[in-house]
């Protein structure tokens, strides 16, 4: 039983007298100041070297101090930010203040050529609709953090525990948490069962509720810090009768973090510390940053040029209005001029030209970006093949507006255990006595009964038939006991049930453990110097006389035992380097357990040797006393504690070898394999030993036998710096020779990445580490985590994506451009705090290759067309400014121009951002090189928008000149009156929607039922405007669209209009076409071919080596193996032995 400080969220506090002052209740009215702004307290750094005091057991002192409450706010905006933030980001874009500026102008009388709202109200819609996205997206935030708050917890209220949310928790609460629960705050604690984080010994008799309503005391804490790792604190008691006081020192061991699983342990008691966003963890996560993609920076900044271009066309216009005064101003006599001076006419003029071409910047672009993006997170949302079925968890793109960027990756950093692996080791094969046995044997590999052959395999069922008859039995009998008794594990019996649960500091330990039980040697009951066993039907005990425990330089554990026929015997478990070289001379099994070992080891598992000896009575009592004069000492004593273990191992007798999986996720190595067939480049960043995590790497195909490893462990500064130069300038000098360089893999542990990222190291780490294919760091922090990105992030401009599952997770994916959480077993605060969320690692394939790619390629497209097709009408406004004499007067009636864009082509962009394919997801999965394309920018960069550009000007003379030497003859109607400029005006803008339309068909790579209705439909619904404007709002007066009045039949009744109508958009066209047969003929992209591919349903001819490259790897994987061998054995350095030694299962434990 043990006092464990749990820390939930931690805030942060001063210490503070009883009585509130003044400066606390400035603080208290800041805090809620800052509460309905959203704002997350600050540490302030004066203010950490003071102590928080905590009174154990009294809510009022407790409440005085003004401590912060534990709810917590995720979202982006309040009810009393979201006008003013809203309003902010949206101004900051640049389309939507020139539109702002654009409807004040229109506002003056006399300037605007058209109505004074017709950008007024597109702008409010696009605004509304803008603002009703945001509302959806974070109020999806809000419900995630009230369903956080509102989780119960049981809170210690006089002599009984209740339930409470965890919103209303305190700093200062008393908690119990039972198994399987998170942790609502940062928590000082009781706890019963085995577990890495251990209480005081002080409060372990506290086992009530009565018990722990009496305990009084004060814990003093530091104050909110960030720092995961470390915690100071002292807690006093009292110690005796006389109520004399006592300090016991609180350290990590006893902090619980927020948000943590209690696992292994029933249950605990716990002291809040640190609540709400002063917890460690929400410390270390930021508020979530707003993250603008790339696509949607370039269009921006392809907004300005537009502007650019429009400013300079009103200046243009301007001086040719003025030109046109003052030369022929005297035969204008008729035309009515105001009379100001150049000066004032010249401004004037500017302005008048601004607003009659203003929407050659797309008012509805932004609006109609954000649609499509919205829709795009729904198909991702909707994905069946990104269902999670056991968990019932579909994706979710939690932030739709940077979508287009899972399209450009090119970094991916992620988290190890539960992203990559189920953390669960599964006990698969063993070598025993020369013989390989396992769980699973494939036919053409299973020896058969009577063969001893050690290159075949036998199954577990036959292994358990050789214990009773086969000539190695007594050696398959000392393996399994050693399986089952050496080792620190605690077994724990499930109430109503025969199953025992086994709880392992190492993951490793506990499958061993229980793959022994599975084979007949079951370990089901510790005492503090004895464990029992079941043997094949007996109960047998064990006398645990000694324990070595492992650490990472011994790389290997051993247990001195007496069994029950009284010999004392050495069981010990190691990495095969270390284990190999304290043999005994003349060992039978050493060949074909190495040749075993290698098979293991090119499956990717992870493996020890077992070895034994008996030692005689007189050895062990000499050895004894060395031992425990080893434990005893003050000084060195683990250095004298590996001296004492390493004079008894030795003169082993090799038992054989186990072979554990750390089963990896479903689909994992298929997944990273094809993200670097991709061009993605895939790092680990893991808090995992460096062994841990360079095993799981071959596992999952992060590394590969083609791989140079290139291993970082050096302790100090200068040696860091030193290592990296050198490599660095080994591998540059290799390619300045003109020599191929073989695949690179940097492995780096966390003190020597500490000494790496610092400033004058950071950029010869960056240098390397994007020379490799693959980048492993380990044991990292979380702050290391961000920091890793961040480096990438400040030196080059490539799209990064951080995946993860945990909390410590959440400080990596906010500081990468796309975060991806992982909704599983260590949570939900990676996911909650991610761009996008998925169930399982295998789906990050589909959401970049296929929906990354699908959305990156179709808003490109999008964007472009967009701007196109606005540039090709309003220049031929800027073309007739050259007849009119630059008066400012317009070629089209002001309400079509304004629904040019929100009715007439509304629909194709939409067609084209949401269903359109340049080639399948099943094309996208088999060619995952087709990705590389985002990678490089190829669908949006500046040199295809300049050439769009280009395109809208040359359709736009075509149009224009073409419509008005076609129609110079004005048109008569029936009244008598002439057509003027909207007779021409009628007949080219039609002209411009068809070619526009047209366009918007030569780009579409997929028709769909709605594309048929986007594209055809929008020249459907210009015919039904059309005379529904010309005789509804004549008949209703004569002020309601004059310009159309009789205009129907004039048009309509001409067959030069429908001659012009097809054969002019056609040889705009035409010219586009002829250039994308030219491209796709002579100068093809990769997807060009796939398109054919896919539309022939050609063969895929591309040869098949996948043989020959297993053959090969297999033999580089063995040589790896011989000369790095022995680092697959995952285990906690910790003093378990003083744990093991208290602990007896027979007991009855407290149900507190």
């Amino acid at each position: 039983m043990m006092t464990t400080i749990c820390s939930f969220w931690t805030i942060k506090a001063q210490l503070q007298s009883p009585t509130p002052t003044r400066a606390k209740r400035r603080q208290s009215f800041r805090g809620k100041i800052n509460e309905l702004l959203g704002r997350s307290p600050k540490v302030v750094p004066g203010q950490e070297s003071e102590a928080r005091l905590i009174y154990i057991n009294n809510h009022a002192l407790n409440e005085q101090q003004n401590y912060l409450h534990n709810r917590i706010f995720t979202g982006k905006y309040t009810s009393f930010t979201f006008l003013p933030k809203f309003l902010y980001e949206e101004f900051s874009k640049y389309a939507n203040l020139f539109f702002l500026f654009i409807s004040g102008i229109q506002q003056i009388p006399g300037i605007s050529p058209t109505s004074r709202w017709t950008t007024l109200v597109p702008l409010l819609i696009v605004l509304t609709i803008t603002a009703v996205k945001e509302v959806i997206e974070d109020w999806g935030v809000h419900r995630s953090d009230a369903e956080l708050n509102a989780r119960g917890c049981k809170v210690l209220e006089g002599s009984q525990f209740v339930e409470r949310p965890w919103r209303d928790i305190r700093v200062g609460d008393i908690v119990r948490i039972d198994g399987g629960g998170h942790f609502p705050a940062d928590l000082t604690g009781k706890e019963v069962n085995l577990k890495i984080k251990q209480g005081l010994p002080q409060t372990a008799k506290c086992v009530t509720p009565l018990d722990i309503g009496q305990l009084q005391g004060t814990i003093k804490s530091e104050q909110p810090n960030n720092r995961l790792y470390n915690y100071d604190g002292t807690v006093t008691l009292s110690v005796d009768e006389v109520g004399r006081n006592r300090d016991f020192a609180l350290d990590p061991t006893q902090l619980l973090l927020r948000g943590a699983q209690l696992r292994n342990t029933s249950w605990i008691y716990g002291i809040v510390v640190f609540t709400g966003h002063e917890t460690k963890l929400m410390l270390n996560s930021s508020k979530k940053p707003s993250k603008v993609s790339n696509v949607t920076r370039l269009t921006n900044r392809n907004i300005v040029y537009l502007f650019i271009i429009l400013v300079v066309m009103s200046i243009c216009c301007s001086i040719g209005g003025l030109v046109t005064t003052i030369s022929k101003g005297s035969q204008m006599a008729y035309i009515a001029v105001n009379d100001m001076s150049r000066a004032g006419e010249f401004g004037y003029g500017i302005l008048t030209f601004l607003i009659l071409f203003n929407s050659f910047i797309p008012i509805s672009l932004m609006v109609t970006m954000e649609l499509v993006k919205y829709i795009q997170s729904y198909l991702i949302d909707s994905d069946l093949d990104m269902y999670y079925e056991p968990t019932d968890t579909a994706a979710t793109a939690r932030s739709s507006s940077l979508i287009e960027e899972l399209g450009q990756v090119q970094f991916v950093f992620s988290d190890k255990t539960g992203t990559l692996t189920c953390n669960e080791m599964q006990f698969r094969q063993s070598s025993i006595a020369g013989l390989s046995y396992a769980d699973k044997v494939e036919s053409d590999r299973q020896a058969r009964d009577g063969v001893d052959d050690p290159t075949l395999q036998y199954t577990f069922s036959q292994l358990e038939t050789h214990l009773k008859s086969h000539s190695t039995a007594n050696v398959i009998n000392e393996f399994l006991t050693l399986l089952a008794v050496c080792h620190t594990v605690i077994p724990e019996q499930q109430e109503g049930s025969d199953e025992i649960i086994y709880q392992a500091s190492s993951p490793d330990e506990g499958a061993l453990v229980k793959g022994a039980s599975t084979l007949g040697y079951k370990f089901h009951t510790r005492r503090p110097n004895s464990i029992n066993c079941n043997i094949r039907g007996r109960d047998l005990e064990f006398q645990i006389l000694n324990v070595c425990e492992f650490n990472s330089t011994r790389k290997r554990m051993s247990a001195v035992v007496r069994g029950p026929d009284g010999k004392i015997k050495l069981y010990c478990k190691g990495a095969d380097t270390v284990i190999l070289e304290r043999l005994a001379e003349n060992n039978p099994f050493v060949e074909p357990t190495l040749m075993h070992l290698e098979e293991y080891a090119t499956e990717g598992l992870r493996t020890l040797c077992v070895a034994m000896r008996e030692i005689p009575e007189d050895e062990y009592a000499r050895w004894s006393q060395i031992y425990d004069k080893a434990s005893t000492t003050l000084v060195n004593r683990s250095e004298e504690l590996d001296r004492a273990a390493e004079m008894i191992e030795q003169d082993m007798f090799l038992l054989g070898a186990t072979a554990i999986e750390d089963k990896l996720q479903d689909g994992v190595p298929d997944t990273i394999h094809t993200l670097q067939e991709a061009g993605i480049k895939v790092w680990v960043l893991t808090g995992d030993r460096q062994e841990t995590a360079i095993n799981i790497g071959y596992s999952c195909k992060l590394l590969n036998e083609e791989m140079s490893l290139i291993v970082c462990n050096e302790e100090n500064h200068w040696d860091t710096k030193n290592f990296l130069e050198a490599k660095l300038k080994e591998i540059s000098d290799v390619k300045n020779r003109g020599e191929d360089l073989e695949p690179l893999a940097l492995v780096i542990d966390g003190r020597a990445l500490t000494f790496a990222l610092e400033k004058d190291i950071e950029k010869i780490l960056f240098d390397l580490a994007v020379l490799c294919k693959a980048v492993v760091c380990c044991r990292v922090s979380p702050l290391q985590k961000a920091l890793v990105v961040k480096l990438v992030k400040k030196y080059t401009h490539a799209i990064l994506l951080a995946i993860g599952d945990g909390a410590n997770d959440v400080s990596m994916i906010q500081a990468a451009h796309v975060g991806i959480g992982i909704s599983g077993v260590e949570g939900l605060q990676a996911a909650r705090s991610a761009d996008f969320a998925i169930s399982q690692f295998r789906f990050l394939k589909k959401l970049l290759l296929v929906h990354g790619a699908w959305s990156y390629q179709r808003l490109s497209k999008m964007i472009f067309y967009y701007f196109y097709k606005n540039v090709a009408l309003y220049l031929t406004q800027f073309w007739y400014a050259f007849y009119n004499g630059f008066s400012g007067s317009t070629l089209y009636e002001s309400w079509t121009m304004s629904c040019f864009n929100v009715i007439f082509t509304f629909l194709p962009p939409l067609a084209i951002g949401i269903f359109d394919q340049f080639v399948s997801a099943r094309m996208l999965d088999k060619y995952p090189q087709l990705y590389i394309l985002g990678q490089h920018n190829e669908f949006f960069n500046q040199k295809k928008f300049w050439g769009w550009f280009a395109n809208a000007i040359f359709h736009s003379l075509i149009l224009f000149f073409t419509g008005v030497g076609a129609f110079r003859n004005d048109g008569v109607f029936m009244n008598g009156t002439n057509g003027g400029q909207w007779w021409v005006g009628t007949v080219v803008f039609t002209a411009v929607l068809g070619c526009i339309l047209w366009k918007g068909a030569l780009i579409t790579d997929m028709w769909t039922k709605y594309t048929f209705i986007a594209i055809p439909g929008s020249m459907v619904v210009w015919f039904i405007y059309l005379p529904i404007v010309a005789y509804i709002g004549s008949s209703v007066s004569t002020s309601v669209f004059p310009e159309y009045n009789g205009i129907v039949p004039q048009v309509w009744g001409n067959v030069n209009f429908w001659l012009y109508l097809i054969l002019v958009p056609f040889l705009c066209n035409l010219r586009d076409f002829a250039w994308k047969f030219a491209k796709r003929m002579y100068r093809p992209m990769p997807y060009h071919f796939v398109q054919e591919i896919q539309k022939f349903n050609l063969p895929d001819y591309r040869p098949r080596m996948d043989r020959f490259r297993q053959a090969v790897n297999k033999v580089r994987r063995i040589q790896r193996l011989k000369r790095n061998r022995g680092y697959a054995f995952s285990q906690t350095d910790s003093d378990q032995t003083k744990i093991i030694r208290v602990y007896d299962t027979t007991q009855q434990k407290p149900q507190g």
